[in-house]
């Protein structure tokens, strides 16, 4: 049994009650973030906010299994190694390569 057909130990009135909030204020986040960029004259088509809006896109989904599905998103998928980094820190999503 995989840990996502794993039944919670809670029942869902304790999980919506004990974790409601929380995520009610990450959402919040995400969308002032978006705003920011929005009001910056940010670009939609940075691979990073391509990355993040497809991770939104997946939790709109009603299929069990969305936080493996949104890390899978956020992962670099390649399997050949690079001859160089580009930059010295971590972007934190996959940059599409050209070739």
């Amino acid at each position: 049994m995989s840990r996502e057909e794993q039944p919670c130990p809670l029942d869902p009135d304790k999980v919506i009650e004990r974790y409601f909030l929380e995520h009610r204020a990450k959402l919040i986040d995400l969308a002032a973030f978006l705003d920011r960029i929005d009001r910056a004259g940010g670009d939609r088509s940075d691979f990073r906010i391509k990355t993040m809006l497809r991770g939104i896109r997946e939790l709109a989904t009603e299929t069990p299994g969305r936080a493996r599905r949104v890390q899978e998103i956020f992962s670099d998928q390649s399997r050949e190694p690079i001859d160089e980094a580009p930059m010295k820190g971590a972007t934190g999503a996959p940059e599409e390569r050209a070739g």
